[in-house]
């Protein structure tokens, strides 16, 4: 069973890089001008349920926030692929 310094010896350094590239992502939202979509709030709701994930794990709570949760389908697809966060607004 590894300790919790085996993670950190293994895992440190790849967190600490996607964490730098989250923050450039949020310093490079903030530098320029226009509006945000659907994606940056799904962002931060995820950020939040991330730094407080209540009964499920992190990851978990994560995924949950920037999953569509609506069990009807669509009639008709309007784009091919995805966001990568649902659109509350649009109900998708």
């Amino acid at each position: 069973m590894p300790s919790k310094q085996d993670i950190l010896d293994l895992y440190f350094m790849d967190a600490r890089c996607k964490l730098i590239d989250i923050a450039a992502f949020l310093d490079r939202m903030d530098r320029f001008d226009g509006e945000p979509d659907y994606r940056y709030n799904g962002f931060h709701e995820a950020l939040d349920a991330l730094l407080k994930p209540g009964d499920q794990s992190r990851a978990q709570a994560v995924l949950n926030t920037l999953s569509d949760q609506s069990e009807e389908p669509i009639p008709k697809a309007t784009i091919q692929g995805a966001s990568g966060a649902p659109n509350k607004q649009s109900g998708n």
